[in-house]
Parts: C-alpha cells; sequence; structure tokens
C-alpha cells in the first residue's frame, strides 16, 4: 500500500505546484492527503494528483478557491453517488453546476484569446517601431 502513495515532494514535482502551494490548498479544504507516513508526512495517491491538475487550470482562469472547491464537491458527487443513491433530480443538478463551470471555464478561454490577440498586436507593434528606427530584432518572431 506504502508504493501507492507518493510524497509531498515527487506531488509538487509531477504537478508543477510548489509545496507551500499544495499546503496552500490543503488548508482552504481543497485538498486533504490520501494518508500520513508514520512519521508524519502527508501522503498523496494518483486521485490526488489529479484532483491537484483540476485545480492548477481552474486557477489561470480566474475561479476562486469557493468556485474550485463547488465544483470539485459536484465532481465528487458524480463520481461516487450512483444515479440510484443521489436520484435522478440531484444528479442532474450536479450535472447542472458542471456545465455552469465547463461555460464559464469556456468563456474566459475566450476573453484570454482575445487579450493574447491584443498582446502580439502590441508585440508587433513595438517590432516595427524598432525596425523603423534601424534596430534589427534580438530575437527571431514566434
Amino acid at each position: 500500500m506504502e508504493s501507492e502513495h507518493m510524497q509531498i515532494g515527487e506531488v509538487a514535482t509531477r504537478t508543477e505546484l510548489s509545496l507551500r502551494t499544495i499546503r496552500h490548498y490543503e488548508e482552504a479544504g481543497l485538498l486533504v492527503p490520501s494518508a500520513r507516513s508514520q512519521g508524519g508526512f502527508r501522503l498523496y495517491t494518483e486521485a490526488d494528483v489529479a484532483r491537484l491538475m483540476v485545480i492548477r487550470r481552474m486557477k489561470p482562469l480566474g475561479f476562486t478557491l469557493d468556485q474550485m472547491r463547488d465544483l470539485l464537491e459536484a465532481t465528487d458527487l458524480l463520481d461516487t453517488d450512483t444515479p440510484a443513491e443521489a436520484g435522478a433530480e440531484e444528479r442532474e443538478k450536479l450535472l447542472e453546476r458542471v456545465r455552469g463551470y465547463e461555460q464559464a471555464a469556456q468563456d474566459r478561454i475566450a476573453d484570454l484569446r482575445v487579450q493574447l490577440s491584443r498582446a502580439e498586436d502590441f508585440a508587433a507593434t513595438l517590432r516595427g517601431r524598432l525596425q523603423a528606427a534601424g534596430d534589427s530584432p534580438a530575437t527571431p518572431n514566434r
């Protein structure tokens, strides 16, 4: 069983999150280590890593900790409850919550694409000014 678990350093490497960030998400109630070693070290599973990856992907889209917690709660319930246990109406409410987050993610991605396009236009404008001033670009165009 110990081989199925990994310590926080390995999780940090795999998720590209700092130890501090992982601990912060634990304190915020977004993640609970699956186990503790005899020495008291946090131990995580693949499911914990997957959960952290969801959080990591939500962060740049501007989701709050409360929104992350809400989505994770909904997906946890969908993953653990069968339709008979949750009831069809409750399951539909959970699915609707997840749909709302999916739509919000799509909206935020569209906003980021607009921002990226504007940033690229700005960089191109600066590149043009430098070229007009006789300066050759230090880095190749991407």
